[in-house]
């Protein structure tokens, strides 16, 4: 069975819900990825009302829609960050308070505390009916950043020593172990999407990120391969190395090698979609990420999870983007072989 293609509300959040299962089904799509964010996914209101979990499956369903997990990236970006003003523009003022950096941290934390029961409930409530295949039967999912207190020393000078950046991985297992536990309790994952700004943005710093939080369990990856294959991470040694720690995928692409020579990988403090950038964010397909290649490497480690469209191009129309990311990773995705090609011939 091909695996669910799903698409990622959180570049659609300005959309009220009803409006977005309209538009995904119209697009083509099995689910959506909830957003905790914009009206799509209330982390309060589905922890503590199984009528709204129910209400949220009865729109879904209406639409001819799944889903299989949630998102919280916004929330969880301020467990470990360095907080300023600029967290008031993504974080709720439950979670924003005061803006005592302390306190938002501690505030954000128990949020994604929240965010487990909030998925567990959500995913429990799911009608019978809607139970196709492998992807249901895979533990439940939330998604999200993970902030990091030392990702401003990432490329620093004066340098930094091993033991300023030991603290921050320490720091970091510090305030999500308590997290995780709770998302073992709740039986839930949480799927860390590898990012520049995060505690991991690579394979060595995934490494070490797992293994400050003495390989927990519950905590794996939500991998995207647009963050990596620009910096010039192997993005496909990336699953063969966390094969069992992919928990879920976002299909989403990027192309480099381009601009004219005046933005680096850096960028340059430009904005996404200037010519000048050497690399930029491309609608699924019209990238340099080998989708092949990765869809043959998902399949050696058995995941049989959705494929997530997480649509992001700043140089085309979303919905057409949206269209033809959803025909194109269909198109891309394809079954491991159920025998050897050449068995016959020992017959």
């Amino acid at each position: 069975m091909a695996r669910p293609v799903t698409l990622f509300t959180g570049q659609w959040a300005d959309l009220p819900f009803t409006t977005m299962c309209e538009k995904a089904k119209a697009f083509g799509y099995d689910g959506l990825e909830l957003a905790c964010w914009g009206d799509h996914f209330d982390v309060a209101e589905a922890a503590e009302s199984p009528d709204y979990c129910k209400e949220r499956w009865r729109i879904l369903q209406d639409h001819g829609l799944t889903a299989f997990c949630v998102s919280n990236h916004l929330v969880g970006q301020a467990v470990c960050d360095r907080i300023d003003e600029r967290h008031a523009q993504i974080l709720p003022e439950s979670i924003y308070g005061d803006g005592d950096p302390e306190g938002v941290r501690q505030r954000a934390a128990e949020r994604m505390k929240l965010t487990a029961k909030a998925c567990r409930q959500f995913v429990d409530a799911k009608p019978r009916e809607l139970m196709r295949g492998p992807a249901d039967q895979l533990p439940a999912v939330v998604n999200g950043f993970t902030g990091s207190s030392i990702w401003p020393m990432i490329y620093p000078f004066p340098p930094v020593g091993q033991d300023s950046l030991e603290a921050g991985f320490r720091d970091f297992a510090d305030r999500w172990r308590p997290i995780l536990d709770e998302f073992d309790k709740q039986g839930v994952n949480f799927g860390m999407e590898v990012h520049p700004t995060e505690i991991a943005c690579d394979i060595a710093s995934a490494e070490r990120a797992l293994a400050a939080l003495g390989h927990h369990k519950r905590f794996g990856f939500n991998y995207d391969p647009s963050h990596l294959g620009y910096q010039g991470v192997d993005y496909v040694k990336f699953i063969r190395r966390f094969a069992d720690r992919i928990y879920h995928v976002h299909m989403k692409d990027a192309w480099w090698g381009r601009g004219d020579g005046t933005v680096g990988v850096f960028g340059g403090h430009t904005d996404f979609g200037d010519l000048r950038r050497v690399w930029d964010f491309r609608s699924v397909g019209r990238g340099d990420t080998d989708f092949e290649a990765i869809i043959t490497a998902l399949n050696e480690a058995q995941y049989h999870g959705p494929l997530s469209i997480e649509w992001e191009d700043p140089h085309m129309d979303r919905e057409q983007g949206a269209t033809e990311a959803c025909a194109f990773t269909r198109n891309v995705d394809f079954q491991p072989a159920g025998m050897a090609f050449d068995a016959q011939f020992d017959r």
